[in-house]
């Protein structure tokens, strides 16, 4: 049945030719993402997080005083609130919080640090408005995991308080593109591929940073002192050495890491998860995790 699932999930991939312009390709993401809408017990409402626009969630029997901050994936040029509402709806849901997504600024119209910035906006309106660190979980696919990981070390830098823990999935860590899975998985990865990703890194860094930066390639970041992360990903994704470098990298910095490989899973399965049972999965293991790690849950 998994294979079956999965093999639907691609063929909706492969439906249509792959768009050109980055309009085209923000239109694309926002149709395959949401073509399973949030769930009618979801309730949504619209917030502006000091200019950037947000959207909170929240479930029926959730906690609102914790909040998973979210930043969608898209390679820092598309992805959306739209894109990626069923998945961080339900991974709410499995987590009995509150969620807040984040319409980060894109690129090419607002390269590196712009989402950055923006990153660090959204966080201090949680803050500003008496959410505790400890009752945030910081998270994100893709990109929008780069994004989450590299906040959370600015915060660290700055002697903040740092969230409960980190969810990363399918994250987009290394910019500089040298993970040999960008090779040895290309052929079964419908969706990300090197050329791709060096186009979207092109536009993200404007011509003026380098890719090895850790502000946009956390892999090569400090990591001693980041709290507890959850990496999610595909055995049938290019960036699976992103992931997995990330979790080596983190062991050896003291960074309690869990790395989950999922047999068969493409990049960012669980945007699907209406449809597929090993998306459901994920995010119930995810949840699982932020409830432990959430400090002062009863």
């Amino acid at each position: 049945m998994e294979h079956t699932d999965i093999s639907a999930i691609r063929a909706l991939l492969s439906a249509k030719p792959r768009p050109v312009g980055w309009g085209q390709r923000r239109e694309r993401l926002d149709e395959i993402g949401s073509v399973w809408p949030a769930a009618g017990d979801v309730r949504l409402s619209s917030v502006d997080l000091d200019g950037i626009p947000g959207e909170w969630s929240l479930v029926p029997g959730s906690d609102d005083s914790r909040v998973l901050l979210f930043f969608h994936g898209g390679g820092y040029c598309s992805g959306s609130i739209v894109s990626h509402r069923r998945m961080v709806t339900e991974a709410g849901r499995a987590g009995g919080m509150r969620t807040l997504a984040v319409a980060y600024r894109l690129a090419p119209e607002h390269p590196f640090p712009a989402a950055s910035e923006d990153a660090l906006t959204a966080w201090r309106f949680l803050r500003r408005h008496g959410i505790t660190a400890g009752h945030i979980v910081v998270g994100g696919d893709s990109a929008g995991g780069g994004l989450s990981l590299a906040l959370t070390m600015k915060l660290r830098d700055a002697g903040e308080e740092l969230p409960a823990c980190l969810w990363l999935a399918s994250p987009w860590t290394d910019l500089t593109m040298s993970g040999s899975s960008l090779i040895t998985k290309d052929p079964d990865d419908p969706l990300i591929h090197k050329g791709y990703l060096q186009e979207l890194a092109n536009a993200y860094l404007g011509g003026h940073v380098d890719p090895g930066d850790p502000q946009v390639s956390p892999l090569f970041g400090k990591l001693t002192g980041l709290p507890p992360m959850l990496i999610q990903v595909g055995s049938a994704e290019t960036l699976l050495d992103d992931a997995v470098r990330l979790a080596a990298a983190g062991g050896e910095a003291d960074v309690a890491v869990t790395l989950q490989i999922w047999p068969h899973m493409i990049h960012a399965w669980p945007l699907w998860n209406a449809r597929l049972e090993s998306g459901r999965q994920a995010l119930e293991s995810a949840g699982n995790f932020f409830r432990t790690h959430l400090r002062g849950l009863a």
